[in-house]
């Protein structure tokens, strides 16, 4: 797959000739790539060529409608966002939009302008979010992802690297280490960590519960060993106070406010005046931009600015 690099590419899926008209000279004018797809099947065929960066996606459509295409593309492009645009506006549509994995909706007639900023908006989100997922690894976030089984659905690269050494050295299999996540998790949602001991004398990996992300998904970090961030590092290069640094190293890491609160002891409330106070010191206007500016700092501003 791949995917235009000198410009915004949303794929815009439809079946309305007028719909269609409108929506390409609006977007051509504002020097974004347009693709077009008839249907959702037709829509699932360009997207094993081409990853967009929006989807607009129109509902009822002939061979396959949106909501079933969003349901398909959800699981292909987890984070594109997919925009519904359709002339149905009751309240039912719009849940069932957003269930199938819709990002936003619009009710139709669609009215350019609005269209280009919901547009900007997303691809904005999205840039930040993949930018902060490349650098998972790089800030010791060891993540993979498991079911009720045990089962490893997916994982860091280092991450994987973690739990291939672990086996190597523990002489276990995927199945054993399965069954010992399967047998731990009701006890890892309940706040308790599992240790994997080390057959030799290489230190273990701690393995903690981090959130559930779908039905039968749930997220885990291995604790790094050796790895220690101070908050001087951000508290020095981006002129906040201690306490400030304290909430925005645990805001990088992806905890909430509610989690900050109690690993700081602070409210929520204290909390979130620290963010408020903190955002134009940084330059953020938001969680996402205060994260990765964190994550910039840390790693030496090797990943690039932040976007503005």
């Amino acid at each position: 797959m791949y995917k235009f690099r000198d410009r915004t590419t949303v794929l815009v899926v439809d079946d309305s000739p007028d719909s269609l008209g409108m929506i390409n000279m609006a977007l051509d004018e504002a020097g974004i790539a347009v693709l077009i797809a008839l249907n959702g099947q037709q829509a699932m065929n360009v997207l094993e060529q081409i990853t967009p960066d929006v989807i607009l996606m129109d509902a009822i459509m002939p061979v396959m409608d949106g909501f079933e295409c969003a349901r398909e593309v959800r699981k292909k492009l987890p984070l594109t966002p997919i925009i519904f645009m359709t002339g149905l506006s009751e309240v039912e549509h719009i849940v069932k939009a957003f269930d199938a994995g819709g990002n936003d909706y619009i009710v139709k007639p669609i009215h350019p302008d609005e269209l280009l900023v919901r547009i900007q908006q997303h691809t904005h989100s999205t840039r930040m979010l993949m930018e902060a997922q490349k650098v998972l690894d790089a800030m010791r976030q060891y993540v993979f992802c498991i079911n009720r089984r045990g089962n490893v659905l997916w994982a860091t690269p280092e991450a994987q690297a973690l739990l291939a050494q672990y086996q190597q050295k523990s002489a276990s299999d995927c199945t054993e280490l399965g069954d010992r996540f399967s047998r731990w998790l009701p006890a890892g949602q309940a706040g308790h960590h599992l240790a994997l001991p080390m057959s030799d004398s290489s230190p273990g990996l701690t393995v903690c519960y981090f959130k559930q992300s779908e039905e039968d998904e749930y997220l885990l970090k291995i604790q790094s060993p050796n790895v220690e961030i101070q908050p001087a590092v951000l508290e020095d290069n981006l002129s906040i106070t201690h306490r400030e640094a304290e909430v925005l190293l645990w805001l990088a890491h992806g905890k909430t406010n509610r989690e900050i609160a109690e690993i700081l002891e602070m409210s929520p409330r204290t909390v979130n005046k620290h963010l408020e106070q903190m955002y134009p010191k940084i330059g953020a206007s938001n969680r996402t931009a205060a994260a990765s500016v964190a994550i910039q700092t840390i790693l030496g501003g090797r990943i690039g600015q932040p976007a503005g």
